[in-house]
């Protein structure tokens, strides 16, 4: 016997809302994807450009950077213009800082929804559960004891079902959640890296 969204009663709504959230789930997680697939690009490019930058040739560091689309990239590019142009020192570790941080955050935007799609979808399978069992046991109570096993069951069995669709809806946002996060923090990493082995090689000369 087939049957649709309406002839589960309370967890039909709930298993239709919980179809919405795994949509704006995967979403969700292409947008990430697609923004966070280039954050960890350029680690070669970084890494010769630095070197250039440390034999004094400023001019072949910057182009280095400047074509690259990454956060690193874009911080350190920045680092690099500003020492070029004689802005150094405390100001200047309090920019990088500030716009590390605001790398860092545009990454982790959006991630924090699919954390939350995570954590509600089993909850919403639960509620739906439990409104669909008190259904059932509502509609024993009035057949008055006549209503036969396999009616009672088919009652629990479509109750059941928005656990199972939550847990299927929260499963893969959690493990998709997880790794997005671990990426934008190794992409954080890297730009702190860079922009460390940038301020390393300036201060290098004076220290000579």
């Amino acid at each position: 016997m087939s049957y649709n969204l309406a002839s589960l009663g309370p967890g039909g709504v709930v298993i239709a809302l919980l179809l919405v959230l795994s949509l704006l789930s995967l979403a969700l997680i292409l947008v990430k994807l697609v923004q966070l697939w280039p954050a960890r690009a350029g680690e070669k490019r970084r890494a010769e450009a630095l070197e250039a930058w440390g034999k004094g040739d400023r001019t072949t560091a910057q182009a280095w950077v400047s074509g690259g689309n990454s956060p690193a990239d874009r911080v350190l590019a920045y680092a690099m213009t500003s020492l070029a142009g004689g802005f150094r020192g405390p100001p200047l570790m309090a920019e990088l800082l500030r716009r590390g941080n605001e790398e860092f955050a545009r990454m982790n935007g959006l991630i924090r929804l699919l954390e939350l799609i995570a954590m509600i979808s089993p909850l919403l399978g639960l509620l739906g559960t439990v409104l669909g069992m008190i259904q059932s046991f509502q509609a024993l109570e009035m057949a008055e004891g006549s209503a036969n096993a396999s009616v009672l069951a088919g009652g629990i069995w479509q109750a059941l079902l928005t656990t199972a669709v939550g847990l299927i809806v929260a499963i893969p946002a959690a493990v998709a959640a997880t790794l997005l996060s671990a990426r934008a923090e190794s992409a954080a990493q890297m730009i702190e890296n860079a922009v460390g082995r940038l301020m390393l090689l300036e201060e290098q000369p004076r220290a000579a």
